[in-house]
C-alpha cells in the first residue's frame, strides 16, 4: 500500500486544517489506519486511529475533542480534521496502515505498522 498525505500548512492558533491521506494498492481500504505526528526533537506520537470501515475510532488524549479522524473507502482516502489548533500541535503528520503481525491485537498503533506516508508539515503560530 502506498500512502500520500496532503493538507498541511501554516495556521494561527485556534484555526483548523484538514489533512488527507490517499491510499493506493489492493488492500488500502480493508485495513485499519491512523495518524501519527513528530515534532522537532521529539519522539513520534500517536494521534488517532480508525478501523477499516470507519465505524470505530480512537484518539490520543491530547487531541480528543479537537481532532476527528474519518475515511471514505470509495475514494481510498483517510482524513484528519483538526480544530482549535494549538502551537503544540506543530509537527510533521504521517498516515500509517495497520501491520500484519497482530502482536498488539486491536491496539495496533502500539507498534504494529504497515506502510507509512511521507508526511505533511503542520505549523501552528501563536
Amino acid at each position: 500500500v502506498q500512502l500520500v498525505e496532503s493538507g498541511g500548512g501554516l495556521v494561527q492558533a485556534g484555526g483548523s486544517l484538514r489533512l488527507s491521506c490517499v491510499t493506493s494498492g489492493r488492500t488500502g481500504s480493508s485495513v485499519a489506519m491512523g495518524w501519527f505526528r513528530q515534532a522537532p526533537g521529539k519522539e513520534r506520537e500517536f494521534v488517532a486511529a480508525i478501523n477499516w470501515s470507519g465505524g470505530w475510532t480512537h484518539y490520543a488524549d491530547t487531541v480528543t475533542g479537537r481532532f476527528i479522524i474519518s475515511r471514505d473507502n470509495a475514494k481510498n482516502t483517510m482524513y484528519l480534521q483538526m480544530n482549535s489548533l494549538k502551537p503544540e500541535d506543530t509537527a510533521v503528520y504521517y498516515c500509517v496502515t495497520e501491520g500484519t503481525r497482530g502482536v498488539y491485537g486491536s491496539a495496533w498503533w502500539l507498534g504494529d505498522f504497515g506502510s507509512w506516508g511521507q508526511g505533511t508539515q503542520v505549523t501552528v503560530s501563536s
